[in-house]
């Protein structure tokens, strides 16, 4: 009786060794990334950030002058939605082996912002320049969120103008480089 208990422990044993070993030597990703950077920009980053943008303005059209600002518990707690899926999208932008577009997909506005191979290209070139631009969105948004949590209207506006730098900064380096070398000079003083 004991021989035979021996053989099957002798036999888990090994059985855990051998899946215990199989598992290390192919080890899985962490996470598996499936949409692009464009995917991410049209799902989240754009939607969101727009949601912010408009929630605290002023509108002044010739039936008069609209404040827009959240007032009710559901608005905060609506626009504090849009505000966590906006952080979390900059992680998801650091995530490595991302592409910035599917293959063959072409860039919307061209002759404006690159193609989507040469963004790609840009990217890999300086990968830590664009962790910290995605670093840097990240830190204009958790301002947005502290105010939307505090409901406070002045903090949550004064957030968006950091949020607009960061998205500008990211794509002036990697979507549209080049737009200013287009322009004509600005006029030469007179004075």
């Amino acid at each position: 009786m004991r021989m035979r208990t021996f053989h099957w422990l002798l036999l888990i044993g090994s059985s855990l060794l051998v899946a215990a070993a199989c598992s290390r030597s192919a080890p899985q990703p962490e996470y598996r990334t499936t949409a692009t950077v464009k995917d991410i920009m049209d799902s989240m980053v754009d939607p969101n950030a727009d949601f912010l943008w408009d929630s605290v303005a002023t509108i002044v059209t010739a039936a008069g002058t609209e404040e827009r600002a959240p007032r009710t518990d559901e608005e905060w707690t609506n626009l504090r939605k849009h505000a966590v899926p906006l952080i979390e999208a900059t992680n998801l932008l650091q995530m490595p082996g991302r592409h910035v577009a599917k293959p063959g997909e072409k860039s919307e506005n061209p002759g404006i912002e690159l193609g989507p191979e040469e963004i790609e290209m840009r990217i890999n070139q300086d990968r830590a320049a664009f962790m910290n631009f995605a670093r840097a969105l990240h830190d204009a948004v958790l301002p947005a969120l502290k105010s939307i949590e505090a409901k406070d209207v002045k903090g949550l506006s004064d957030a968006g103008e950091h949020i607009d730098t960061a998205c500008e900064n990211c794509h002036l380096k990697y979507w549209y480089p080049d737009q200013f070398k287009n322009l004509p000079p600005p006029p030469k003083s007179t004075n």
